[in-house]
């Protein structure tokens, strides 16, 4: 009997894609970075000045929270994982896009900057470019694990 027809051969899946691998492990690095930094930035500003701007101090820890999400969902890896990290990047952006037209439109809302505040320009826009970039990846990883 040929390898072809062993049942046990045909039965075996395949490997499961792994989100962190190449171009995802740069992913990982920069939401890990990035969750560190939006988190670390936060809880200072609410330890220290929360009066000041907490709807600006709020926005910046619900930022380190879908960074943290979208660094353990890459990490994680799995379809399960992958599905929720797109959904996580497609909210992230929208945050984006709306705090930054917010922070644009209205710049007294906002008398201290967010993470996100016009479109992440405290952050050479990475913030805006990172989840349009993380859904390139999570799109281009379902298609290689199907």
């Amino acid at each position: 009997m040929s390898d072809t027809h062993r049942p046990e051969m045909a039965a075996a899946p395949k490997p499961a894609f792994e989100l962190g691998t190449g171009p995802g492990r740069v992913l990982v690095w920069f939401y890990g970075v990035f969750t560190v930094a939006a988190a670390s930035r936060s809880i200072v500003q609410m330890i220290m000045d929360f009066d000041r701007a907490p709807l600006a101090y709020v926005l910046s820890a619900l930022a380190a929270v879908v960074y943290g999400f979208i660094t353990y969902s890459l990490v994680r890896g799995g379809e399960k994982a992958r599905r929720a990290a797109l959904v996580c990047c497609a909210a992230e952006l929208l945050g984006v896009l709306v705090v930054g037209a917010w922070t644009l439109a209205e710049p007294a809302a906002f008398p201290d900057a967010t993470v996100w505040s016009d479109f992440g320009m405290g952050y050479l826009f990475i913030p805006v470019i990172l989840p349009v970039t993380g859904m390139i990846w999570l799109r281009r990883a379902k298609t290689v694990a199907a």
